[in-house]
């Protein structure tokens, strides 16, 4: 937990009214959709399903996100899911909010508002995608690292708008010993923030509503996508520096973390006879490339789920 602790938060990135603006050429929009928390609006990025589907799936990012577009635009080629009959949803920006409701403004690094981000994701967006005939119920939610624990608590807590979670890489087992200052460490590291405005200090309640091994029992029923790697490098990661070397150093400890979490998980839903479905590739580390081939792996499973 002391190296995780360590590891965590030197991870890179491997780690009014919307617009409405619908280009029926690309079937691409990108809109300002009304948010909470004083925020005022939030950027989200769509691409619509070639077949006029009205399910979608929202794709979370990790803990470095940017607010220029989503991770996932920038390192993989996750719009090309609407090829395939699924609309595709990328809200913009987050960075270490773990995509919930906080308390109150971060205070060190002077944040002037307060993340909102469940609410926004299951009333504001929802909200704002009717507009373009996509469904409120029954769409799927995938996230990596941070994402990964934010899909299953939201899909866990608002099972009326999500048929099917997807987590890659996430950390599941919050209440394990050392995590919770293991996560507080990598906020701090990614943009200054402060874990006690996002669920206050580790003996509050707010941190078990937010664990997914915890909040476990409400998945039932479910259908989950889950996945961490060995940590064993393999075919994307070919570092040609020593900074490359550095950063897939981290991943491999990052990743090797997320499978003792994800193991955790896999056995918290065994004894309670909840059945999802479990991806643990030989070889891969904290690395977009095996984000990527997972999500598209998982595909033709998210699709039954959602009725795609």
């Amino acid at each position: 937990m002391l190296v995780a602790a360590v590891i965590l938060p030197l991870a890179v990135a491997f780690v009014g009214v919307g617009t409405a603006s619908a280009d029926p050429y690309t079937r691409f929009a990108e809109d300002w959709v009304p948010a909470p928390g004083g925020v005022g609006q939030i950027k989200v990025r769509i691409w619509f399903a070639n077949n006029g589907s009205n399910k979608a799936v929202y794709l979370l990012d990790g803990l470095r996100a940017t607010d220029d577009v989503s991770g996932w635009e920038h390192e993989t080629n996750a719009a090309w899911l609407a090829d395939n009959g699924i609309n595709v949803v990328m809200p913009v920006g987050g960075q270490s909010s773990f995509y919930a409701d906080w308390y109150s403004p971060s205070n060190l690094n002077r944040q002037p508002y307060t993340y909102k981000w469940e609410s926004f994701l299951t009333q504001n967006l929802p909200d704002h995608l009717a507009r373009y005939g996509i469904s409120r119920s029954s769409n799927a939610v995938v996230g990596l690292s941070m994402g990964g624990n934010a899909a299953l608590i939201l899909a866990a807590y608002h099972r009326d708008q999500f048929a099917f979670a997807g987590s890659l890489s996430g950390y599941l087992n919050l209440s394990a010993p050392g995590m919770r200052e293991a996560i507080r460490v990598a906020m701090l590291d990614a943009g200054g923030y402060n874990a006690d405005a996002m669920w206050g200090p580790p003996w509050n309640s707010a941190w078990l509503r937010h664990d997914p091994f915890v909040a476990a029992p409400k998945m039932r029923g479910l259908s989950m996508w889950i996945s961490a790697a060995s940590g064993l490098p393999g075919q994307h990661d070919r570092p040609n520096s020593l900074v490359g070397a550095f950063n897939t150093s981290n991943a491999m400890g990052l990743e090797a973390l997320a499978l003792a979490q994800n193991r955790a998980f896999q056995v918290r839903l065994a004894t309670l006879g909840i059945d999802a479905h479990f991806s643990f590739p030989a070889r891969g580390t904290h690395t977009w490339g095996y984000w990527q081939d997972e999500l598209w792996a998982m595909l033709p499973t998210m699709k039954s789920a959602i009725g795609a």
